[in-house]
C-alpha cells in the first residue's frame, strides 16, 4: 500500500527543486515556503533532506539554496543521453531495414549496459522495447564492447562483483573475459552468441565522442536461427558502419 504522507514528501521534495531551478540562482527557506504555500519549517526538513544528498547546497554566508551538483550531473547525463539517442535514432533506423532485425543503443549505467534506443526491424519477433531497460555487461554484445573499452582495474572491479550464469555459454571467469575483450578490441566488434538468452544472439560495435572515447554500442540482434554464424561478418560490417556514423555526428574521426 502506497504511503500517503510519503508521497506528499516527495512532491513537496519535487515541488522545493522546481522552485530553485525557476530562481535567480538562489532562495531562501522563507521565499520558498511562501511560494509553495508551505509551513516554513517543513521546507526547511526537506530542504535538509534534500542536502544531504547533494541535491541542493546552503550558502554558508547567505543561508540561501541554490540547485546542488548531483542535480547539475543528472542533467548533463539525460542531456547527452537524449541527444545521443536523437543523433542515433536514423542509423538505427536505417540499420534496421538494411539487416531486417533488431538494432539498439546503449551506454554503460554503473556496472550496467543501458538500453537508449531501439529500431525494429520487420522481421521482429515479439521481443519488445527494451529501451530504458538495463542488462549485464558480461553476457550482451554491447556490454562487451562497453567492457572492452574500460581500463583492466575497472573490468577487474566488475568481475570481483561475480559474473552471473545466464545460460551454459555465459562467461563467468575472469581469463576467459579477458580473452574475449582482447578479441573484440582486435576485431572492432563483439558478438554474444546465446549468452544472455539460449536462442538469441546479437553483434555490436563501438561509437566513439569527439575525444575517441567509446561511449556507447550499437547492436543487431535475434533470433539464432536468423542472425546464423555465416551472417555474423557481414553484419559486424553493418553495425560497424552504423556506429561510425553516429561517431561522426558526435565530432569523431570514421573507424
Amino acid at each position: 500500500m502506497i504511503d500517503g504522507n510519503a508521497v506528499r514528501s516527495v512532491d513537496r521534495a519535487a515541488s522545493l527543486l522546481l522552485a530553485l531551478g525557476e530562481s535567480a540562482g538562489e532562495a531562501g527557506v522563507t521565499e520558498l515556503a511562501r511560494r509553495l504555500g508551505l509551513h516554513k519549517s517543513t521546507a526547511s526538513r526537506l530542504l535538509a533532506t534534500l542536502e544531504r544528498r547533494g541535491l541542493v547546497e546552503q550558502d554558508e554566508e547567505s543561508g540561501k539554496y541554490r540547485l546542488g551538483l548531483v542535480v547539475i550531473r543528472l542533467a548533463e547525463r539525460a542531456e547527452r543521453t537524449l541527444d545521443l539517442r536523437g543523433i542515433a535514432m536514423p542509423e538505427l533506423e536505417r540499420l534496421a531495414r538494411l539487416t531486417r532485425e533488431t538494432t539498439g543503443l546503449g551506454s554503460i549505467e554503473g556496472d550496467q549496459l543501458l538500453t537508449v534506443a531501439q529500431a525494429d526491424g520487420p522481421n521482429l519477433i515479439a521481443v519488445g522495447d527494451w529501451t530504458g531497460r538495463a542488462t549485464p555487461l558480461h553476457c550482451v554484445a554491447s556490454g562487451k564492447v562497453l567492457l572492452a573499452a574500460l581500463a583492466e582495474r575497472e573490468v577487474l572491479r566488475v568481475v570481483r562483483k561475480g559474473l552471473s550464469a545466464y545460460t551454459e555459454r555465459t562467461i563467468t571467469e575472469l581469463e576467459p573475459l579477458l580473452e574475449e575483450l582482447s578479441r573484440v578490441r582486435r576485431r572492432g566488434y563483439a558478438t554474444a552468441i546465446g549468452e544472455f538468452e539460449l536462442g538469441l544472439n546479437a553483434v555490436a560495435a563501438p561509437v566513439h565522442d569527439a575525444r575517441g572515447a567509446v561511449i556507447a554500442a550499437v547492436d543487431i540482434w535475434g533470433p539464432a536461427f536468423r542472425l546464423t554464424p555465416r551472417r555474423i561478418p557481414e553484419l559486424a560490417s553493418q553495425a560497424r558502419e552504423a556506429a561510425a556514423a553516429i561517431s561522426v555526428r558526435l565530432g569523431g574521426a570514421a573507424a
